[in-house]
């Protein structure tokens, strides 16, 4: 039915992935599940009102003279707040309560102020004392909350689901670089035949530079803040100026929350941190950009073939089709992840004066960054799943490449002396390729090298000119170079 605007009416749940205006929550929903419990508006608002209620709990043990808190308000505070062994909000938060607090922020055009509001309507439901509502959101600027809230659900994210994510990825990679360590190949510089490799030596390559990243990844602190309107505890100390505020903020970031503390703020948290953060990430995927072009060229050209489906169709028309989906679809989406990420390392760092919005609205697109790298990862891991090495078309391609080993006689001829021992071999070779007979001759007519290093260039061939590939290969994987 039309709705007169050329589309149709959706008649349909609203939810529905059939009518998500964005694919990650549509057409890749399934793939995401869980994804939400961390990016989402419901997951901001129980990740704040867990800010809000530990933060009440924790002033009622810091400042002097207050009114123990009631078992009832006690218990609900304590179950509102975030778990003390997971670090994350208490389930005991519901949908229910989720939606109130969307409606109170529909009468207050406010979504921090929202949850306070919430919080002091539930507690007054359950007997707290007129002290106790009062220090709700006590000397908080709404980044206060917002950016704990983010910085308790980005750790989760990053230990929870992230790096486990990573971990397999590369754990996947690795199986394929103890697999090939000794499957040798045509290097190829500038897309030219080059001195042979292998391909385990080459994956191990990108095996170890994400495991460099994830070492940084997991070190990376997230910071946050808890001193006021402009970041100088003013109400604070007008309050209560016998209390050491910085102190108190820095216990309750470090101790409760597990968070780093960035001691010198405006309003905002400078974000500098989580810019960090996003950097390493940034530079992961464009890592893993790198790993799906080569895949895809490797697949290109025969080195790698892919597991058939029955099931899968290649081309609408090709029957015969297998195409690279996996590592396509990952690219695609690593490059919409590092857009993103472009756009949020260069927007974070900047506020007008001592505060703006801006960062407050893009904030809410983490979750689409962390769901694209998602993506692009599992689709990774699926192509690295589907693809076998096809040692006869390396070896075919190694067998008609006799030209590379031009390379190991101009060196040899170098150690004896030959000044123009490159030239010499350059003019025999480039551009024009080399038969085993052609590179047997260059080797006896190279009169400058002793019989015994010619009868070791003799035997040479080019799937054996691999210098330590294998063995550095081999060394990654064994010396826990794995995460």
């Amino acid at each position: 039915m039309s709705d007169g605007s050329g589309g149709y009416q959706e008649d349909i749940e609203p939810s529905s992935e059939l009518f998500a205006i964005s694919p990650l929550d549509g057409r890749y929903h399934r793939r995401l599940r869980g994804l939400g419990g961390y990016f989402s508006e419901g997951a901001l608002i129980r990740y704040r009102i867990a800010v809000e209620a530990q933060w009440l709990v924790y002033l009622h043990d810091v400042l002097p003279d207050v009114q123990p808190l009631g078992p009832e308000v006690l218990a609900f505070l304590e179950g509102a707040g975030f778990d003390r062994t997971t670090g994350e909000p208490d389930t005991s938060i519901g949908v229910s309560d989720l939606q109130r607090v969307k409606a109170i922020e529909a009468q207050t055009n406010h979504d921090v102020k929202a949850v306070e509001y919430y919080l002091r309507e539930k507690l007054s439901a359950l007997g707290a004392s007129p002290q106790t509502l009062a220090l709700i959101h006590f000397a908080c600027t709404s980044e206060d909350i917002n950016n704990l809230a983010y910085g308790m659900m980005l750790r989760n994210y990053r230990d929870k689901r992230l790096l486990p994510l990573l971990d397999q990825l590369i754990q996947d990679l690795t199986v394929h670089v103890s697999r090939h360590q000794s499957s040798p190949m045509l290097a190829r510089t500038h897309g030219q035949t080059a001195s042979p490799t292998t391909m385990g030596k080459e994956l191990a390559v990108f095996a170890h530079r994400l495991s460099r990243q994830r070492s940084r990844l997991v070190l990376q602190p997230i910071e946050a803040k808890l001193n006021g309107a402009v970041g100088n505890y003013n109400a604070h100390i007008v309050a209560y100026p016998e209390i050491p505020w910085p102190k108190v903020a820095k216990d309750f970031l470090v101790d409760h929350l597990g968070l780093s503390q960035n001691p010198l703020t405006t309003q905002i948290e400078n974000h500098d941190s989580l810019v960090e953060l996003l950097g390493i990430l940034n530079h992961l995927n464009i890592i893993l950009i790198g790993l799906c072009r080569d895949l895809w060229s490797y697949i290109s050209i025969g080195y790698f073939r892919q597991k058939a489906s029955p099931h899968e169709v290649g081309s609408s028309t090709m029957p015969h089709k297998v195409n690279p989906i996996d590592f396509e679809n990952a690219e695609g989406n690593l490059g919409l992840a590092t857009g993103l990420i472009g756009h949020l390392c260069e927007k974070l760092p900047i506020s007008r004066w001592q505060r703006d919005l801006t960062d407050s609205t893009v904030l809410r697109s983490l979750g689409v960054v962390m769901g694209h790298t998602e993506l692009a990862w599992k689709s990774l891991q699926k192509g690295l799943q589907k693809i076998d090495l096809d040692p006869v078309k390396t070896r075919q391609d190694l067998d008609q490449s006799w030209e590379v080993l031009a390379e190991p006689i101009q060196t040899v001829l170098r150690r004896f002396g030959v000044v123009d021992a490159y030239e010499r071999l350059k003019t025999a070779t480039r551009g024009l390729g080399l038969s085993k007979q052609g590179y047997h001759d260059l080797v006896m007519s190279s009169h400058e090298i002793p019989e015994a290093y010619r009868k070791q260039l003799l035997l040479l061939e080019p799937h054996g000119y691999i210098g330590l590939a294998e063995q550095l290969a081999e060394d990654f994987v064994s010396q826990g170079l794995v995460p």
